[in-house]
């Protein structure tokens, strides 16, 4: 470790954390692309979301991959590949716009492919931001700042998509071109840099392979069982949230009648307070266990989605959001007038924010020599980020939006269920030096 503290890796570590940020931008970007989808194409909330689903469903193919990829070629090789890959991704999605025919069918291709490299950046880019820090409190430190610069990103896709769409009866994928130019842009200058500097590559030790055959696995243990399902319950809910919201508050007919430029504000605000929920949970980590941040969490997370379902959304209320200045066009913080069932939904984001570090932790205490293969197993289930989501418009589709919102309160319940009972250890038994 000591050869990695000796070196100066500032710009690779500069990459890393774009790299932290693009994830939940270009994730992030299928979300409100659904209100551009439904509008330019004229389809259901639930085909808005195939783009959404495609992103994440490529998880379910490359979660494990990605893990074995990085055992055999490294950090920089795995994240060079997911760059080149990611580039590819989203300009498939930027040519959906000017494509002759078939134009939806491009743009799902695009969503499907960039959420392969989603798949190796999440793989690759924490433990490659620990080990250019050189373990410890300073690797901790940058993926708490890599966190940070994510949840930033999440924060600003909902309001620059909403700001360059306007009027959403007339929104079209051409609209959203400056945002695919930034994404395109980041991944071309990382993979440059990248490409022209040496990266540590501690994994890359020979390793002596027991010839012993393990009868157990990550599998083994009841609890992580449960903890996996409770990570792709849990990306379902915090896609389905915001998601869910942009389609309504954008729908003239069925839902809160805002402009684009509004909605994606409003929905935005959702991932700021997840931002903020980050670094409180960062500052309180060390005093309150996962169990109790989890379980208070839940608990508060249904509450504010069982009031968003019961609420009549013809009740409106003024709440804080990020907007813009129509003279302007500054970017301020201000009042606007939302249906009250969205000021509950939007309050939901301090919840979601501490829950993945919650599950994953309970879910790997305890499993020793199994918890590398138990991470991969974890990649895999973050489809649940396109399936949930996918689920809930299909319902509000049929039922209505805020009935689709029962999903998210399942969701919760079995998180809730998870931490309080789900996460204990029953199989000590088993040895796992």
């Amino acid at each position: 470790m000591s050869s990695i503290e000796k070196k100066n890796y500032t710009l690779p570590i500069i990459m890393m954390i774009f790299l932290f940020a693009m994830i939940s931008f270009v994730t992030n970007l299928a979300a409100p692309m659904g209100v551009v989808l439904k509008n330019q194409f004229g389809v259901s909330n639930a085909m808005g979301m195939l783009g959404n689903l495609g992103n994440f469903i490529a998880y379910a193919f490359m979660g494990i991959p990605a893990g074995i990829l990085l055992q055999k070629i490294g950090y920089k090789k795995t994240a060079l590949i997911a760059v080149a890959v990611g580039f590819i991704g989203v300009g498939i999605q930027y040519l959906s716009g000017s494509v002759a025919s078939n134009q939806f069918v491009v743009y799902l291709l695009g969503a499907f492919v960039a959420g392969f490299s989603m798949c190796m950046l999440n793989t690759v880019v924490n433990p490659m931001l620990n080990t250019l820090g050189g373990g410890g409190k300073k690797g901790n430190q940058l993926i708490q700042i890599g966190g940070t610069f994510n949840s930033l990103s999440a924060t600003l896709v909902p309001i620059l998509v909403g700001a360059l769409v306007g009027e959403v009866a007339k929104a079209n994928i051409t609209d959203v071109y400056p945002v695919m130019y930034i994404a395109m842009g980041i991944f071309a200058a990382v993979f440059i840099v990248l490409s022209m500097v040496s990266i540590p590559e501690p994994h890359m030790e020979v390793q002596h392979k027991s010839t012993e055959k393990d009868t157990h696995s990550a599998l083994s243990f009841r609890h992580f069982k449960l903890g996996a399902v409770a990570i792709f319950v849990y990306v379902g809910i915090e896609v389905g949230i915001p998601s869910t919201l942009n389609l309504f508050l954008a729908d003239a007919t069925k839902g809160g009648g805002l402009d684009g430029t509004t909605a994606g504000f409003v929905t935005g605000t959702y991932w700021f307070l997840m931002l903020i929920g980050r670094f409180l949970g960062g500052v309180i980590g060390g005093k309150v266990s996962s169990k109790a941040m989890l379980t208070v969490a839940s608990a508060i997370g249904l509450v504010l989605v069982t009031s968003a379902i019961l609420l009549p959304t013809s009740q409106n209320i003024s709440m804080p959001v990020f907007m813009t200045d129509p003279a302007t066009g500054a970017l301020s913080f201000g009042m606007t007038q939302v249906p009250i069932n969205a000021m509950f939904l939007v309050l939901c984001g301090l919840c979601t924010s501490v829950m993945w570090g919650g599950i994953f932790n309970l879910a790997v205490e305890g499993l020793g020599k199994y918890t590398a293969k138990a991470s991969g197993i974890f990649m895999t289930l973050v489809c649940g980020g396109g399936i949930l989501p996918f689920l809930q418009n299909l319902i509000a589709d049929g039922a209505g939006y805020m009935t689709s919102y029962w999903v998210v309160f399942a969701g919760l319940a079995y998180m809730l269920y998870y931490s309080a009972v789900g996460s204990k250890n029953v199989n000590t038994d088993i040895s796992v030096d």
